[in-house]
């Protein structure tokens, strides 16, 4: 496909400009009012190597460029040259593109060789996996799909809370309390139930608390009755977890937690100290970070011997870097882990380890219930496999007031129920915090997940219509007669086509999966309003064909970018 603003570029470019072609493709814009064409190029940058005032250079740049076939119309407003592209070009370019390449349209190749690491969802075992999770869980698999689709080797970690006091705590819990059958029939809900009654507890029997930091302490000495048990929870958890990964079509590469670390964390203790790092501060190990300009220190050790999360974490980098050699290794956790992050990263460096600034923490607001903060310790959860039941059960009662014939209702509430909950966690900036709302979760209107889907439904339904003879004519494009894709909407929409692999990568630079959500909701707007200006399946074969290329390639690339953000496309709603 022709990089137009890279064609541009070469068009405008002059000597006396003392500039690269890359260099003036990096100045050219797209207006966001398409009166002012579809791209346009500011001459401010030109004026003091010039010694020319910005709007005669305009003026210059547009008479030289404005015979050129790329262009359909060139004019200069004040400082800037606005560029009319050649509608035909650029319609012929971008659905051969797409019709070509097919599922590989805006692919890349710009990480080849090059391994990134994200991690990202990392439930603690024994724990509910409720709505707060859904947002690591859904950002980060689409992280991971848009760095796999620029062409990088993408190994995804589940680094699941598997270790801490908090599995001393649940050991004496359960065996305070714990009822096998129980366990076996609803094991989170069961293990919530002990872990809420032991805080409960332990507020009134302060002992409780120092049985279980010995309870933790003799799992991490390797105590066999406690390592039997904390397996035991990890196994139910991992079971459970699996139904919700299931429904959201995520799987990991590898689901190495916390306690993978716990055997490498005395070699990391011993070089904080060999290197000098190592202080005593009220019997705990720490790190003191004032030199780093970080006030808090990073505690490696506590005073018990038991290790910490920064020293985990720090053991793990370590790990990944030498088993993975990776280009980034990139974490998609909670904003209130910032100075968890900054801690760690930064007795990276003291270390000496400089690919610590490739350690990349990609932080989220958070999700709280209308009545405050969700609480594990107090039980006021909302379990994320309850979500996605009820918006799975909402869609089939929707689907089921319509016409069913042909349709798979199950396969599709599930496919639209399920989409419309990723849709809505990726559709606003990943730094929002954001209230659980029912009605949020089940509200199918507006720029939503299922109005997508719908707009992909729509563009299959009218190739079904289509004759199978015209189907086969769209395989050889060169005949085919884009004029006729050139009005208003058709161009619109074959403009927001374009731009595809390029919000991909913007999104995946930026670790922002909204800025790819909320293209595809502009291109299923720009198709709607196309099936709606223009009538497709004509008398006129050539106009006809045209329209149906165009369908086609619009519905290729909303399947994939729907695919990047995890989201199936049902082919009938």
């Amino acid at each position: 496909m022709i990089d137009f603003k890279k064609k541009i570029a070469q068009e405008i470019n002059d000597p006396s400009f003392g500039l690269t072609d890359e260099e003036i493709a990096g100045l050219i814009e797209i207006p966001g009012d398409t009166s002012h064409g579809d791209f346009a190029f500011p001459c401010f940058r030109l004026a003091k190597v010039l010694r020319k005032a910005p709007p005669l250079i305009a003026k210059d740049v547009a008479e030289r460029i404005s015979g050129s076939s790329l262009f359909q119309k060139v004019e200069p407003v004040n400082a800037y040259v606005n560029m009319f592209m050649n509608k035909e070009l650029v319609a012929a370019d971008v659905v051969n593109a797409v019709l070509t390449q097919g599922r590989d349209y805006g692919r890349s190749d710009i990480g080849k060789g090059r391994t990134v690491i994200v991690e990202y969802s990392s439930p603690n075992i024994a724990k509910p996996f409720h709505i707060g999770h859904i947002r690591s869980t859904v950002i980060g698999n689409a992280i991971y799909k848009l760095y796999d689709e620029m062409g990088y080797n993408v190994v995804r970690i589940n680094h699941l809370g598997d270790y801490g006091t908090q599995f001393g705590k649940m050991i004496v819990a359960y065996r305070l309390w714990g009822d096998p059958d129980e366990l076996a029939k609803d094991p989170i809900k069961t293990l919530l139930g002990y872990y809420t009654r032991f805080h409960r507890e332990a507020e009134k029997d302060p002992s409780l608390d120092d049985k279980a930091r010995e309870a933790f302490a003799k799992l991490e000495a390797g105590d066999e009755e406690e390592v039997a048990l904390w397996q035991k929870f990890r196994e139910l958890s991992l079971k459970e977890f699996s139904r919700v990964y299931e429904m959201l079509g995520i799987t990991f590469d590898s689901y190495a937690g916390e306690s993978f670390y716990s055997d490498k964390m005395p070699a990391v203790i011993e070089e904080l100290k060999e290197k000098g790092l190592l202080q005593e501060s009220r019997g705990a190990q720490i790190v003191d970070l004032e030199s780093m300009g970080i006030s808090t220190p990073a505690v490696i050790q506590k005073s018990d011997g038991s290790s910490l999360y920064a020293t985990r974490d720090i053991a793990a980098a370590i790990y990944r870097k030498k088993t993975y050699d990776f280009y980034k290794c990139i974490y998609v956790v909670a904003s209130q882990q910032n100075l968890h992050f900054q801690q760690w990263k930064a007795v990276l460096q003291l270390m000496g380890y400089d690919w610590q600034k490739d350690c990349v923490h990609v932080p989220f607001g958070l999700v709280s219930l209308p009545e405050g903060t969700m609480s594990t310790r107090n039980g006021r959860v909302v379990f994320l496999e309850d979500v996605l039941n009820t918006a799975v059960e909402k869609t089939r009662d929707i689907i089921a007031e319509k016409n069913t014939e042909g349709i798979d209702v199950d396969q599709v509430a599930k496919q639209v129920g399920i989409g419309a909950v990723i849709f809505q966690e990726l559709s606003n900036n990943r730094i929002k915090d954001y209230v659980f709302d029912w009605d949020n979760v089940t509200n199918f209107d507006g720029e939503t997940g299922p109005y997508v889907q719908y707009t992909h439904a729509r563009a299959c339904s009218v190739l079904r219509k289509a004759s199978r003879g015209d189907l086969e004519k769209l395989k050889d494009v060169q005949d085919l007669d884009f004029r006729y894709i050139t009005s208003e909407s058709g161009y619109q929409l074959i403009k927001d086509l374009y731009r595809v692999p390029e919000v991909i990568m913007d999104a995946g630079e930026k670790y922002e999966p909204s800025i790819l959500t909320r293209h595809l909701v502009d291109i299923a707007q720009s198709f709607n309003k196309f099936y709606h200006d223009e009538h497709i399946l004509v008398d006129d074969e050539k106009e006809k064909l045209a329209k149906l290329a165009l369908v086609s390639a619009s519905r290729t690339v909303i399947a994939n970018c729907l695919g990047l953000l995890g989201i199936q496309a049902p082919e009938r709603m």
